[in-house]
């Protein structure tokens, strides 16, 4: 029960601030849930962060689906851009889990947390490309999906902080290159809970109500503590100093993913 309710603190604190800061929960929910399953003992420890990994892709699914919708009845979503990147984002996020799951947690953790150092500072310093170019064909542009979709399965992430800077530097309008990123992160949910479910199927020693490197007890809780509290987020952002909140957050993540990372070493 105590851990039931440390998973729904979690994801009211990820809910809130995705809201209020459209930012991915995932950059939270995956130290924060590495250092959780360590606390109990039914974790392998070498398994811990590919569970963190695929329980939270698996709650963006959710997350995704509502944002998408939203941005969908505002005429944000650039379909077409959605259509010709989405064969790249699924097959970019297979990949992208098939080496998550062959590599050990600790050069992962690496990895991760060297990600985590790059959004928070891009966050602290509001750094934004200039629109430079126009999109690319519809084979650039699946092309840039696989590596989107690879590094989001990574890192298990909607995509948000690698896609809305691609639109925008091809020229797209920041309002549109925010709602088709939002589109864009539900084929990045499915092809990357799929694939940490056929890469953990049947691994040895994962704990109890797994569903490959889903662990379905932290996700059950998880999702609908999230999106309960996501629209508060959403309706403070308006009467709250973002910016700074923003460059805190950062800081926040940062600790995080450091501690993360202290606990699989150490």
């Amino acid at each position: 029960m105590l851990w039931w309710l440390a998973y729904i603190t979690l994801g009211l604190f990820t809910g809130f601030f995705a809201g209020m800061l459209g930012i991915g929960g995932g950059l939270v929910m995956v130290p924060a849930l590495t250092m959780m399953f360590a606390a109990q003992a039914a974790f392998p420890g070498s398994e811990i962060l590919h569970l963190a990994l695929g329980t939270s892709m698996a709650t963006i699914l959710f997350t995704a689906l509502a944002s998408l919708r939203a941005h969908h009845r505002h005429g944000a979503v650039l379909w077409r851009v959605v259509g010709q990147i989405t064969p790249g984002i699924l097959l970019g996020t297979l990949l992208g889990t098939l080496f998550a799951s062959s590599i050990p947690a600790r050069p992962l953790a690496i990895f991760f947390t060297a990600f985590v150092c790059l959004v928070a500072v891009q966050m602290i310093l509001n750094l934004k490309p200039k629109p430079s170019r126009d999109l690319p064909g519809a084979a650039g542009v699946i092309a840039v999906g696989v590596g989107i979709g690879a590094l989001s399965a990574l890192v298990a992430i909607g995509g948000g902080s690698l896609t809305v800077p691609f639109l925008t530097w091809c020229n797209v309008r920041v309002q549109h290159a925010i709602g088709t990123s939002a589109a864009v992160g539900f084929p990045i949910a499915i092809g990357g809970s799929l694939g940490y479910i056929y890469n953990g199927w049947g691994h040895p020693g994962l704990p109890e109500w797994s569903l490959g490197y889903i662990y379905l007890p932290a996700f059950v809780w998880l999702v609908p503590s999230s999106m309960l509290i996501a629209p508060l987020g959403a309706r403070l952002a308006h009467r709250l100093p973002v910016a700074t909140l923003k460059r805190l957050f950062a800081v926040v993540l940062i600790a995080l993913a450091a501690k993360m990372l202290w606990g699989l070493f150490a």
